[in-house]
């Protein structure tokens, strides 16, 4: 696994630039305690690519399978990418939502996710 650690605010972020995406609640589980077990870290960034697309459609159930399991083991994740080209309501909701809640950020870029982890309560 590619982990790129990065300590802001006194908060370790993994930054996590894997070739392989994460296509089931359980992969994203067993990156997360990979993570913490190599790193430490309970905060991770990644980028968009990692996820598939089916993650995007709310109706898979797979964003919420996933969330749920970071908040139940206490990982805070942000992702960063273009989500502009996507047109679903609910979608838009749902990045608003988690953007301003405290677990789980949808940002632009590398530096804002890993800027919203370490400010993250």
């Amino acid at each position: 696994m590619e982990t790129e650690i990065i300590t802001e605010n006194g908060i370790t972020v993994a930054v996590v630039n894997n070739t392989e995406k994460i296509v089931s609640p359980q992969d994203a589980l067993d990156l997360a305690v990979t993570v913490k077990y190599e790193t430490g870290a309970e905060r991770i960034a990644l980028p968009k690519k990692l996820l598939p697309e089916e993650f995007f459609i709310l109706s898979s159930g797979l964003a919420g399978d996933i969330l749920q399991k970071y908040i139940n083991y206490g990982i805070k994740m942000a992702v960063w990418g273009d989500f502009s080209r996507y047109t679903s309501k609910p979608l838009h909701d749902f990045i608003y939502e988690s953007n301003n809640g405290k677990d789980f950020f949808f940002v632009g870029t590398k530096e804002e996710a890993v800027s919203r982890l370490a400010r993250a309560v």
